[in-house]
């Protein structure tokens, strides 16, 4: 028993770690909305760190795939009503019906994971600043182009009547699926081979270890767990416009990783943590504070500015991150 609590207590203790932070603000009454977005956030940063944190590429395109989840989900679930007035490029299964949440999730899941890997047998021959150029060409694509395909994905428009049946325990439960994802393929095979690709490429090579073919089965894989993030998201908000995933979010998940640290499952969740509490801060004294007979205020605006001067703090004072690139552990 202790042998198989030694082995995957790094995702045991994150899943408490993260429980206590979802009952505790519950219980004392803050809004569940801004936790559940957290948890969100989450199950995207760690997509991210499952392909950033063993390869050692970093990806600005990620929040597409997140993108690309959201509408899969919100196309299966939105009223149809809607979708044959507004949507009327999809096909027609999808136009006349309204299916149900774990079938919204598993095409969120798998529609990113598809795209994922007809991209990256292109871009996984990259590395380097040409591979992150790459994914952020990739994001501006699938922004432009759901930006302008008015018959499929309503253009600039939004996307409602999509029903809201994610909350807080909801966000859990999947949060924690996502980090024992990330787990297991970190330290199986896979994971451990592209771990060796990402410290020394040409020793890697020399042994046999297929490079491109390790990177691509990372990449895919969180390509669907940051789809997962997306399909949750449509059903958490109850609509979807595509400003939302673009360069703010893209700034804001790359920030909690880095912030956190990028070569540990601990650091990617100990940094949503960390930069969310900077951000709900920042917005409440954005909201103002009564100190006395005066009102405190900052100006709109300083949650991007405080975001900004928290990552480059993280760089300069600790660019291995909070954890370090240790991970979570009580045992040997």
């Amino acid at each position: 028993m202790q042998k198989t609590f030694a082995k995957y207590q790094t995702p045991v203790l994150l899943s408490v770690l993260i429980v206590a932070v979802t009952a505790v603000t519950v219980l004392a009454g803050s809004s569940p909305s801004a936790v559940t977005e957290m948890l969100i956030r989450m199950i995207a940063v760690v997509g991210l760190y499952i392909f950033v944190g063993n390869s050692g590429i970093v990806s600005f395109g990620h929040i597409g795939f997140m993108c690309i989840g959201a509408y899969a989900a919100g196309w299966c679930t939105a009223q149809p009503m809607f979708k044959q007035m507004m949507l009327s490029g999809l096909p027609v299964f999808l136009q006349e019906n309204q299916y149900p949440f774990p079938l919204a999730l598993g095409l969120a899941i798998v529609l990113p994971m598809m795209v994922a890997w007809l991209l990256g047998v292109a871009i996984m021959r990259l590395s380097g600043m040409a591979a992150a150029i790459a994914s952020f060409a990739f994001l501006m694509i699938v922004y432009s182009v759901y930006s302008n395909w008015d018959s499929v994905t309503a253009g600039v428009s939004t996307i409602v009547g999509i029903p809201k049946v994610v909350g807080p325990w909801t966000a859990f439960g999947f949060s924690v699926l996502a980090i024992f994802i990330a787990w297991l393929f970190q330290n199986s095979r896979y994971g451990l081979l592209l771990k060796a690709c990402r410290d020394d490429a040409v020793a890697a090579q020399a042994s046999a270890v297929h490079l491109r073919r390790m990177r691509l089965i990372a990449f895919v894989l969180s390509a669907g767990v940051t789809g997962l993030a997306g399909g949750l998201y449509a059903q958490f908000l109850g609509l979807l416009a595509v400003e939302s995933f673009y360069l703010t979010l893209t700034f804001t998940v790359i920030a909690m990783l880095v912030v956190g640290g990028m070569s540990s499952l601990t650091g990617a969740v100990i940094g949503v943590l960390a930069v969310t509490s900077v951000i709900e801060l920042l917005r409440a004294l954005e909201g103002g504070v009564q100190v006395s007979t005066v009102t405190l205020a900052l100006p709109l605006g300083s949650q991007e500015i405080g975001l900004g001067i928290l990552l480059a703090c993280a760089l300069i004072f600790r660019p291995s991150g909070l954890t370090g690139g240790h991970e979570l552990r009580i045992l040997r």
